[in-house]
C-alpha cells in the first residue's frame, strides 16, 4: 500500500514512535531525517500529509513548509513543537501549516488531526473488499483472514444480503488458490432432479437428455474454491453424496463407472439456523460437522448500525453519476431516518435504497425524502414485540401495497424472491402450529 504520511524528525526514537502511533490509527506512513531527505522522498511519492518537526538540522521544518506548499500542492503539512510559542504558531499557519502540534502530545490529539486533515482511514480488516469499521465485523474478517490459506472447508452463517457470497469470494482471493477457479453455485435454485448433475457432471446418455458428457461445479472448480450457496435447502439424499464427495476427494459423475478424483476447497453458506435444521431432521450431523470446521457468522446490519453511514457513502460513491458527475452525500437527517430502519435485506437493500435514491435525487446531497424506506409501514416501537414481529409486518404491508405480486415485494424492500417465499412458508408454518396448539 502507498503511505500517506511522511514524518520528518531528526530524532529517531520519536520518529519511531510517531511511526508505529500512525500505524495503529490505520494509516501508512514512512519517515526521514531531515528537510533535505523529506523534499526528496516527496519528489517521489505523493504523500497527502507532511509531519513536520520545526527544528531540523540543515533545512528547518518552517523552510521545509515553504517548500511543500510551492512544490507539492496537493499535500498537507501539520508542525511540531517542543516550544509551543504563539510566534512560531502563527508563523507556521500563516505560510499554509493544516495544523499544529505542541509536544508532548497525547495519542488522541495526534488521531484527532490525523482524521482531520485526511479523513478517516481505510478499513482496518484485511479482506478490503468489505467495508465496515464494526469491531464484531472487523474480528470476523480477521479470523478468515488467518484460515484463508488453509484447505479447511468453511460454514458462513447469515441472514440474505448480509454479504456471504462478498466474503466467501475474498477468502478465495487471499487462499492459495486464487489463480485458481472461483465457482458459486446456488443450490435453492436449481430443481432436485437437476442439482446432482450440475454438481457432479454426467455422462453422455445417463438420461434422456444427456446428448453430451457435462463436467460438473466439482470439476470445474478443481484446484479452486467451489462455494455452494444455501446448503440447508438440500435434500438428505443429495447431502450424502455431498458427503462422501468431501471425505474421500472424489466424486461419481452420474453414468460413470468410476470416481472422478478432485482437489476442491469447499465453502459452503446459509440463511438458516443449521442447528435448527439438524434437530428437525433435515440437515445431516455428519454433513455439518464435515463443512463445519471454521464457522463464520454475518452478523445483520441492525447489529452494526455505524456501518450504515459508511456504507450509505460507499454506494453514493459507487453509483456516482454515469458522465462522471461528483458523489453525492447524504445529510445528517437522511443519515439518522437510515440507522433507525431495521434492514430486513441488510446491506443488499441499502444498496438498492442508495441507488434508487440517486436515480430519483437531483439534489447534490440526499434528503431522507429521497430514500423512499418503507418506514411508514413500520409500527412504532411500543407496537411491536420483536424485531421478527416488526419484519412480518412490513413484508405483509408491502406485500399489500404491491397487489400480492412477490417479484415487486422484494424489489422494493431490496431482498430475494427466495426470502420472501421462505418467509412466508414459516409464517404459514406458524400459523398452523398456532391453530393445533390446545386450548385451556
Amino acid at each position: 500500500m502507498t503511505p500517506e504520511i511522511l514524518v520528518v524528525d531528526d530524532d529517531p526514537t520519536l520518529r519511531r514512535t510517531l511511526l508505529q502511533l500512525i500505524h495503529e490509527y490505520g494509516y501508512e506512513s514512512v519517515g526521514a531525517g531531515s528537510g533535505e531527505d523529506a523534499l526528496s522522498q516527496l519528489a517521489r511519492t505523493p504523500f497527502r500529509l507532511v509531519l513536520a518537526d520545526v527544528r531540523l538540522p540543515g533545512l528547518s521544518g518552517l523552510d521545509l513548509l515553504r517548500e511543500v506548499r510551492t512544490r507539492h500542492t496537493g499535500t498537507q503539512v501539520v508542525m511540531i513543537t517542543g516550544y509551543g510559542s504563539v510566534e512560531v504558531a502563527v508563523e507556521a499557519m500563516q505560510n499554509g501549516a493544516h495544523d499544529f502540534l505542541v509536544k508532548p502530545f497525547g495519542m488522541t490529539r495526534l488521531g484527532d488531526v490525523l482524521e482531520h486533515t485526511l479523513g478517516r482511514p481505510a478499513p482496518t480488516a484485511s479482506l478490503a473488499g468489505i467495508v465496515t469499521d464494526d469491531p464484531q465485523m472487523l474480528r470476523l474478517l480477521q479470523t478468515a483472514e488467518r484460515v484463508a490459506h488453509s484447505a479447511a472447508p468453511i460454514l458462513i452463517q447469515g441472514e440474505s444480503g448480509t454479504g456471504k457470497e462478498l466474503l466467501a469470494r475474498e477468502i478465495h482471493l487471499r487462499s492459495g488458490r486464487r489463480e485458481k477457479p472461483f465457482v458459486a453455485m446456488n443450490c435453492a435454485a436449481l430443481p432436485e432432479s437437476l442439482l446432482e448433475s450440475e454438481l457432479f457432471g454426467h455422462e453422455r446418455g445417463a438420461f434422456t437428455g444427456a446428448i453430451a458428457r457435462r463436467l460438473g461445479r466439482f470439476e470445474a472448480a478443481h484446484q479452486g474454491t467451489l462455494l455452494l450457496d444455501e446448503i440447508s435447502e438440500t435434500s438428505l439424499q443429495f447431502q450424502a453424496k455431498l458427503l462422501r464427495a468431501l471425505q474421500e476427494g472424489e466424486l461419481d459423475r452420474v453414468g460413470r463407472d468410476q470416481p472422478v478424483r478432485v482437489d476442491v476447497r469447499v465453502i459452503a453458506t446459509t440463511n438458516r439456523d443449521l442447528r435448527e435444521s439438524l434437530q428437525a431432521g433435515r440437515f445431516r450431523q455428519d454433513l455439518f460437522f464435515r463443512l463445519n470446521v471454521v464457522s463464520l457468522r454475518l452478523p445483520p446490519l441492525r447489529e452494526r448500525p455505524s456501518d450504515i453511514p459508511r456504507l450509505a457513502r460507499h454506494f453514493a460513491e459507487k453509483y456516482r453519476p454515469a458522465n462522471g458527475g461528483p458523489a453525492r452525500d447524504l445529510s445528517e437527517a437522511a443519515i439518522r431516518h437510515l440507522q433507525n430502519y431495521p434492514w430486513p435485506g441488510n446491506v443488499r437493500e441499502l444498496e438498492s435504497c442508495i441507488h434508487r435514491a440517486l436515480l430519483l435525487c437531483a439534489d447534490r446531497v440526499l434528503q431522507p425524502s429521497h430514500l423512499q424506506l418503507e418506514t411508514d409501514l413500520v409500527p412504532a416501537p411500543q407496537e411491536v414485540g420483536t424485531r421478527s414481529e416488526m419484519e412480518r409486518r412490513l413484508i405483509f404491508a408491502t406485500l399489500e401495497r404491491v397487489g400480492g405480486n412477490r417479484n415487486r415485494a422484494a424489489e422494493a424492500l431490496g431482498v430475494s424472491v427466495r426470502t420472501i417465499r421462505n418467509r412466508l412458508r414459516q409464517y404459514r408454518q406458524e400459523a398452523g402450529l398456532a391453530m393445533a396448539a390446545p386450548t385451556a
